[in-house]
C-alpha cells in the first residue's frame, strides 16, 4: 500500500538511504573479502529476530485491522451521522450511512475487477520505457516496463469523455463507497492467496540453469538460506520464507512475483503505482462531482485537496523508474501488506479529505489558504529535491549535480551520502511527505480528528519505517552504519527527531 514512491504511503513505506553499488563488488561473489563480508553479515542476521510485526500473531491482527480501520473511518465519519470529534469519541453514533448500502454488491466487485483488468490491460497493451532494476541477491537484474504515467492519460481522457457525454455517472461512487470497499477487501485476499500458492510453482524452461545454480549455492555457503530455491524460477524475500504459512502469506514469499523471467511484467510494481494511485484520484474526482451536483460549483478546500493529491500522484507515475530501488521493491515480499496497502489502503483512506468535504460544509479564509500553499510547495521540494539528489547519485555519481557530494566508502563496495539533504537527515524525504500530509488534511478545518486520521497515521508509519530501515541497514552495513549515524544525527526532522 510508495514510500512513493515511493514512495511509500502505504503501510509499508520506502528505503531511502543515499546509496550507490559498484557491480564489480556485487559479482566477485569468489573474493575471500567479499565473502567473509557476507558471512559476517549472516552471523548478524542470524543472531537478529527472524519475524517482524510480533511474528505470526501480529501478522494476523494486522490482517485483521486493516479491512476494519477501512470500514471504522466511514462510521467515525459521514454525512448521516456526522465525524468524530475529540470531544464525542465515546458518544458518536458509530453506524454505515444508509446511503452507501449495500454493504456487498455483484455489481462492485465487477467494478472492482473490471478495474484491474482495465489498467492491466492498458499496461500491457501500450508501450512503455525499459529499465533495469537494481542487482537482486541472485545477481540478477530484472527489467521492468514502465507506462504508469500513459495509464493515467488515457484512462483520464476515456472517463472524461463519458461523463462529460453523460454516458457514466463519476459521482455514484460515492454512493457504491462501501461496497467498492468491500469488493476491494475481498479482491486483495484472493490475490494474495494465489500469489502465495503461485509462488511454490516451478519454470520449466530454467531447468536447464538448476545445475548452474546448485554449483554457486555450494561453492558460496555464506549466502542467505531463503534466498533462492534451486531449479526454480522463484526467488524468495527476505523474511517471507519462514515455513509459516500465515507469516509468510501476510510478507509475501514471492519477491519479484512474473509470469516468466523473460517477461517484462511484474505484479509487484504495477499494483505499486497503477490501479492503487490512478484509482485513488478517481475516487477524489468522484467526491467533486457529488459536490458539483449538491452545491452547482467546487469549493476552495475540494480545490486544494484534489490539486495536490494530483500533483502528488502525477509526479509519482512521471518518476515511476524511482521505485525501483525502494525497499519496498528490492526487499519486501508481495503479500497482504503489500497487496492491500496497494489496492484498498491507499485509494479508500487517502480520499478520506475529499468526501468530508464533500459531505460537510467547509470554507477556510485566504490566509489559512495561503499557509497551507505554503506548507504543500515546501513539502513538495524538500520531497522531490532529495529524492531526485539520492537517485541520481545512485545511478550517475559522477554527474555535475552530485560528485562534489561526501560520502562514507563501506565495506561492501557502496557509498552513504553524508552531505547536501542527506546530511541533514537520515530521512529527509519522510519529513517533505509528512509536511505535505499537513497541507492535505488543514483544507478540512478543525471542527472533527477523523481527516486528520491520514497526517496521524502517516507519522507513525514514517517513524515506524526509520526505524525498520535503520535496523536493516545496521545488519548491511555493521559498523560502517554506526559511524554513519554518528555523523547524520537526525533521523527525520532536522534538530526534532
Amino acid at each position: 500500500m510508495v514510500s512513493a514512491t515511493t514512495r511509500s504511503r502505504k503501510p509499508k513505506p520506502t528505503t531511502t538511504t543515499a546509496t550507490t553499488t559498484t557491480l564489480d563488488d556485487d559479482k566477485k561473489t569468489g573474493n575471500k573479502k567479499d565473502i567473509k563480508i557476507k558471512k559476517h553479515e549472516r552471523e548478524r542476521k542470524h543472531k537478529h529476530q527472524e519475524f517482524e510485526f510480533f511474528g505470526p500473531k501480529g501478522a494476523v491482527l494486522i490482517t485483521i485491522l486493516l479491512p476494519f480501520t477501512c470500514f471504522f473511518l466511514v462510521k467515525a465519519c459521514n454525512e448521516e451521522h456526522g465525524c468524530v470529534s475529540l470531544w464525542t469519541i465515546f458518544e458518536h453514533e458509530y453506524e454505515f450511512p444508509k446511503k452507501m448500502f449495500p454493504l456487498l454488491s455483484l455489481r462492485s466487485f465487477l467494478v472492482q475487477v473490471g478495474w484491474f483488468v482495465w489498467c492491466l490491460i492498458l499496461h500491457l497493451s501500450m508501450p512503455g520505457t525499459r529499465k533495469e532494476g537494481v542487482i537482486l541477491k541472485n545477481g540478477e537484474r530484472l527489467e521492468y516496463k514502465l507506462n504508469a504515467f500513459r495509464v493515467l492519460v488515457v484512462t483520464s481522457v476515456v472517463i472524461s469523455t463519458l461523463t462529460w457525454l453523460d454516458l457514466i455517472q463519476l459521482r455514484a461512487l460515492h454512493g457504491m463507497f462501501l461496497s467498492m470497499l468491500s469488493a476491494g477487501c475481498a479482491f486483495a485476499f484472493a490475490l494474495t492467496t494465489f500469489l502465495y500458492v503461485a509462488s511454490f510453482r516451478k519454470d520449466r524452461g530454467n531447468d536447464d540453469d538448476a545445475s548452474k545454480k546448485k554449483k554457486k549455492t555450494k561453492k558460496n555457503d555464506d549466502d542467505d538460506d531463503d534466498e533462492k530455491e534451486v531449479g526454480s524460477s522463484v526467488l524468495l524475500a527476505n523474511g517471507g520464507n519462514t515455513g509459516n504459512v500465515i507469516y509468510d502469506w501476510f510478507i509475501g514469499r514471492e519477491l519479484n512475483p512474473r509470469f516468466s523471467r523473460k517477461s517484462t511484467f511484474d505484479i509487484k510494481v504495477f499494483c505499486e503505482l497503477t490501479p492503487g494511485l490512478i484509482g485513488w484520484l478517481i475516487l477524489n474526482f468522484s467526491f467533486m462531482h457529488e459536490q458539483f451536483y449538491r452545491l452547482g460549483y467546487v469549493t476552495k478546500p475540494m480545490i486544494l485537496v484534489n490539486m495536490f493529491q494530483t500533483v502528488y500522484v502525477v509526479d509519482a507515475l512521471w518518476n515511476e523508474a524511482a521505485i525501483l530501488t525502494t525497499m519496498d521493491v528490492t526487499t519486501d515480499g508481495f503479500g497482504f501488506m503489500l497487496v492491500f496497502g496497494d489496492l484498498v489502503w491507499v485509494p479508500f483512506t487517502y480520499s478520506l479529505q475529499c468526501r468530508y468535504i464533500a459531505e460537510n460544509d467547509v470554507e477556510i479564509s485566504t490566509a489559512m489558504t495561503v499557509l497551507i500553499l505554503m506548507i504543500q510547495c515546501i513539502g513538495y521540494y524538500t520531497f522531490r529535491a532529495s529524492n531526485g539528489q539520492k537517485n541520481l547519485f545512485r545511478t550517475n555519481p559522477k554527474s555535475q549535480k552530485v560528485k562534489h557530494l561526501k560520502s562514507i566508502k563501506t565495506q561492501r563496495g557502496t557509498n552513504l551520502l553524508i552531505s547536501g539533504w542527506w546530511g541533514i537527515a537520515r530521512h529527509i524525504n519522510y519529513f517533505g511527505d509528512w509536511l505535505m500530509a499537513w497541507a492535505w488534511c488543514l483544507p478540512c478545518g478543525f471542527k472533527h480528528v477523523a481527516p486528520y486520521f491520514y497526517v496521524i497515521y502517516f507519522g507513525i508509519l514514517l517513524v515506524h519505517r526509520d526505524l525498520r530501515d535503520c535496523e536493516q541497514c545496521e545488519l548491511k552495513y555493521g559498523e560502517d552504519w554506526k559511524k554513519y549515524c554518528r555523523i547524520v544525527k537526525y533521523r527525520i526532522i532536522p534538530y526534532v527527531y
